[in-house]
């Protein structure tokens, strides 16, 4: 991270860090480089182990979360490269309502005879330091995917160091706007950078940060050598996205309070799920799947989509994954708030539930 960047707002910051220097006739956004090989004798050497646009998204993103920064080719390859870390025949603990890519991977781990998984309520704080007594990593997602429960991030952080564990937290939601968990203690943080940091929906990409020289040596090394590395165009596009990540976020926040506002107490409505920051609530519907699916075909403006964190407001009934765990409930509908104008998505919006 720049020296100069600790004394800057995270606004500030993310317009600014990771730039070429300034000098006459210089480039003021970091050019696309697109090179597999470099001449050598230098420090690049080759394609798959760094790109001068990469360096500038992961100086900006480091300098925001208050790490150092490596990018990935998704948000699956970081949480994969991370996962890699655990010992043979170590256990894992995580969220039962993890990203299901996540709870995926994690399975694959136990299939493959290489881990175990252990899977808590993470607001359950007692029983996620318990489990951590024997594990070797504690996977953390505050707010969960896609049921917004929050973690008592100090406190399992703590308990899970005291055990001897690691703790790596998806931050993914919050972004390092609303949430840094190195400060908090943790050891690493990944993020799907497809979402919020990009936030244009144009881009798969990930991250992961850490302030430990020998952690970040050992994702490094696992980067160099799975191939697990995001295009320079993306590298790009996502720090572009970067640009405006708190003038999105902050829009995003006001219209999820305002709707979370409106939608409580809606007769089609069981339950109404957010955290109190962010752009994502969750919608449990009375009608169940029956009520969930025609609810995602009846508007306009809200996108029937899978992913999150882009400029435009996209939701979907998250049962209709079948690897979505059975406790999430069968009328949950996530939404991803974006940056329309918040009557507009209501009108929308409204109609919609009306008709159920």
């Amino acid at each position: 991270m720049p020296a100069h960047a600790a004394s800057l707002s995270p606004a500030t910051v993310a317009v600014t860090v990771g730039r070429p220097e300034m000098s006459p006739d210089a480039p003021l956004n970091e050019p696309i480089v697109m090179a597999s090989t470099y001449v050598a004798g230098g420090d690049r050497e080759y394609g798959r182990y760094t790109n001068p646009t990469w360096v500038a998204f992961e100086d900006a993103l480091g300098a925001l979360e208050g790490g150092r920064c490596l990018t990935f080719a998704s948000g699956l390859a970081a949480c994969a490269a991370v996962l890699d870390l655990v010992g043979q025949g170590n256990t894992v603990v995580a969220p039962r309502h993890s990203y299901n890519g996540v709870i995926g991977q994690l399975g694959d781990l136990e299939a493959r005879r290489r881990g175990n998984a252990v899977l808590v309520d993470v607001t359950d704080t007692a029983a996620v330091v318990a489990a951590a007594e024997d594990a070797a990593l504690v996977w953390l997602e505050s707010p969960t995917n896609p049921a917004l429960e929050i973690a008592d991030l100090p406190a399992i952080i703590a308990g899970a160091h005291e055990a001897g564990a690691r703790v790596v937290v998806d931050n993914t939601f919050a972004t390092p706007l609303l949430q840094r968990p190195l400060d908090l203690g943790a050891d690493l943080v990944v993020h799907s950078a497809t979402k919020y940091l990009a936030g244009h929906s144009d881009v798969l990409m990930g991250a992961v940060l850490t302030r430990d020289e020998e952690v970040y040596a050992a994702v490094k090394g696992r980067r160099d050598l799975i191939g697990g590395i995001p295009g320079s165009m993306e590298a790009w596009l996502a720090l572009r996205g970067l640009r405006t990540l708190h003038l999105r976020v902050e829009r995003a926040q006001t219209n999820a309070q305002e709707l979370v506002r409106r939608l409580t107490g809606h007769r089609a409505i069981e339950e109404v799920r957010y955290p109190g920051f962010g752009g994502i609530i969750s919608i449990v519907l009375s009608g169940g799947a029956l009520a969930g699916d025609p609810l995602t075909h009846a508007t306009h403006l809200w996108v029937h989509a899978t992913s999150l964190g882009g400029v435009e407001s996209t939701f979907e009934r998250r049962r209709r994954w079948a690897v979505e765990p059975a406790t999430i409930p069968e009328g949950l509908v996530r939404m991803s708030v974006g940056i329309e104008d918040v009557e507009d998505l209501w009108a929308d919006l409204s109609q919609a539930l009306d008709q159920l």
